[in-house]
């Protein structure tokens, strides 16, 4: 049955698969990624529909669903995940934060499915079990690139209702002085979600580390903000 639900997924990407969409994906990513070659749109609807086969089966049949999805390594595979992870939102439970950040560890490998699964699966569950953003803490300390993108991007949608404000600036001091550019992408995007309610709040946060952020981050950060504090932020001591 496991595998039956699985192979119609997968035929289904096959049979849309689109060569043009194939040939520029690579263009998005610096590392290689595997894909059919399927836009972003189509794996969305085949996600839902093949979510609709499923959703009377326990959480746990569907997340072990969701692994073989993500063992696949195929990026639209990963993407039919996310939404299956996501639709659960209304079941999550604590005991749940392992099985996501497994995956993160073992499986993301760009940063399309680092923000897919983040932003939604991640970020939900957060919301209703707020003591885990001590875990999300002990991302910024990894070794894995992945891992400390998503102790930023976790917080975007949490961000954009003006949650979570504390952790946010917290995090973003820890990831301050991250080298790698699609961390200090992630964390610059969580800062200027976080300024959509506090805006004052993350431009002080941006004006006491303009010295020291990298401008990667820093141009995010102020990116939704007024033309005035753009430039006093941009301007170098």
């Amino acid at each position: 049955m496991t595998n039956d639900i699985l192979l119609q997924v997968r035929n289904a990407l096959i049979e849309n698969l689109d060569e043009k969409t194939k040939a520029s994906s690579q263009r998005f990513f610096k590392e290689e990624i595997k894909s059919y070659g399927v836009k972003t749109a189509t794996v969305t609807q085949i996600g839902k529909a093949y979510y609709k086969k499923i959703e009377s089966r326990s959480k746990l049949e569907i997340f072990d669903l969701c692994e073989e999805l993500w063992r696949s390594g195929y990026i639209e595979e990963t993407f039919v995940a996310c939404h299956w992870s996501y639709h659960l939102r209304d079941r999550y439970e604590p005991s749940d934060f392992r099985t996501f950040e497994n995956w993160i560890q073992n499986y993301v490998d760009n940063w399309a499915s680092c923000d897919t699964l983040c932003n939604h699966t991640v970020g939900t569950f957060l919301e209703k079990y707020p003591e885990y953003l001590e875990n999300l803490k002990a991302f910024t300390s990894s070794d894995d690139r992945w891992m400390r993108r998503a102790a930023a991007v976790s917080l975007i949608i949490p961000a954009r209702k003006g949650k979570f404000l504390k952790e946010i600036l917290e995090i973003a001091n820890l990831l301050l002085l991250d080298q790698d550019d699609l961390v200090q992408k992630g964390y610059g995007w969580m800062l200027k979600a976080a300024s959509e309610a506090h805006q004052q709040e993350i431009f002080d946060f941006v004006m006491s580390k303009r010295n020291v952020m990298p401008r990667t981050a820093l141009r995010y950060a102020i990116e939704k903000m007024p033309k005035e504090l753009k430039t006093q932020a941009m301007v170098k001591r």
